[in-house]
């Protein structure tokens, strides 16, 4: 399944909510430089969906906030 999230890095805590059909937020505690932020929303995200971490793809957004994540079907 694809889906879009906006990230949001330097928070307090990692979390990720489901706000519509298909769209989440992810709240980091990693800062966006370097890639940090990305492997902490890969890795956040394989928890979230009870998926092995290497079969999550961000897609689409790799510079941005907004991002479009593969990931395989539950």
């Amino acid at each position: 399944m694809r889906i879009w999230i906006h990230v949001k890095p330097r928070a307090k805590r990692d979390e990720i909510r489901k706000t519509g059909e298909g769209e989440y937020t992810a709240t980091l505690r990693a800062p966006a430089r370097e890639g940090k932020a990305n492997e902490a929303l890969i890795e956040l995200a394989a928890d979230y969906f009870s998926v092995p971490r290497s079969s999550v793809k961000i897609l689409l957004g790799r510079t941005a906030r907004r991002k479009l994540l593969e990931i395989p079907p539950l």
